[in-house]
């Protein structure tokens, strides 16, 4: 599990349009690093097209802003296009990533427990340490709360 403070767990992974991204390339931009359960459901949803949304203001800031899910890289293409996203969306298929994060959790719906990724979100530094995160995520204003966090450091 990460810590505040400690450097976030390097990456390289597939993204939607077919390339890769490695997190410790993208310094020194600051790294908004957002896990979600599933393209094309509706908090999933909501929380993409409200990064989407925000992401000149994000980019204003010297930040990048990743979505990560265990959907393949050519799900993540179908999601971006039918919504017209515009933040990166990588593929953790192998959920190697989602355990270094510690968001690969027991969860329960409707009496029924099973495994999978909390809605977490992790604000980096320009010097790949992790600045702020955010677990158990709740939509409705995440991504303000994010994007004021991002403009204060």
């Amino acid at each position: 599990m990460t810590q505040i403070g400690e450097l976030a767990p390097d990456f390289t992974l597939p993204r939607d349009g077919g390339d890769t991204v490695t997190l410790s390339a993208l310094q020194p931009s600051k790294v908004v690093l957002y896990f979600y359960p599933k393209d094309d459901t509706p908090g999933c949803t909501k929380q993409a097209i409200g990064f989407t949304e925000q992401l000149q203001a994000f980019k204003d800031a010297g930040c990048e802003v990743i979505g990560v899910s265990k959907d393949t890289a050519a799900k993540h293409d179908k999601f971006r296009d039918k919504h017209s996203l515009g933040v990166i969306l990588v593929s953790d298929a192998e959920g190697d990533v989602c355990e270094q994060y510690g968001v690969w959790k027991e969860k329960s719906m409707y009496g029924k427990t099973f495994m999978g990724i909390e809605r977490s979100t992790f604000l980096i530094g320009s010097d790949g340490k992790i600045l702020q995160e955010w677990r158990k995520v709740r939509v409705p204003g995440h991504v303000e709360a994010v994007l004021e966090a991002v403009q204060s450091v």
